[in-house]
């Protein structure tokens, strides 16, 4: 169910965690530099990501925030942004022409790692798919993340696909 706070941004999620109060919302343009910092707080983003210059992210949050077939989404801890993951809706002809939802960029603060954050946000991004008729929900994850395989078995994923990508 959407609540609304004071500001009138729709809340997709409220939920009390260890450190305080979790808050899922929809990005604004604004949470750009909070974004990219979490998307580079690793191995991999640290050298994929360059917020030196948004002009690029911000063509990217104008086209995702266009479209309603995709959400970003950062999750707040009492107000501060310390978590993030995109969620899109696919159509396709397989599985008798059925829709799929991809959670892509999913990342959570490091000091928050391992505290039900990621869960939270993981079962509702689910929840969505199967309110928006989804027959199935998949994202990818790098082969290196290991902790994090970890994490999406424990919530139901199996890894039943070799995904294999060609950078451009």
């Amino acid at each position: 169910m959407v609540t609304t706070d004071s500001s009138a941004e729709p809340v997709l999620l409220t939920a009390a965690v260890e450190h305080g109060t979790f808050t899922l919302r929809r990005a604004r343009k604004g949470d750009l530099p909070r974004i990219l910092a979490l998307l580079a707080d690793d191995q991999l983003g640290a050298t994929r990501e360059n917020a030196d210059d948004l002009a690029p992210y911000e063509q990217a949050f104008e086209a995702i925030d266009a479209d309603p077939a995709h959400l970003l989404v950062v999750g707040e801890l009492d107000g501060d942004v310390v978590a993030t993951f995109q969620l899109s809706y696919l159509p396709g002809l397989s599985r008798k022409g059925s829709w799929r939802a991809q959670i892509e960029a999913v990342r959570v603060s490091g000091a928050l790692r391992g505290r039900g954050v990621g869960a939270l946000m993981i079962q509702w991004a689910v929840d969505q798919a199967r309110e928006n008729g989804c027959s199935l929900v998949q994202l990818t994850t790098d082969k290196s993340r290991i902790a994090a395989h970890r994490f999406y078995e424990r919530l139901g994923f199996a890894a039943s696909h070799e995904g294999m990508k060609l950078t451009l």
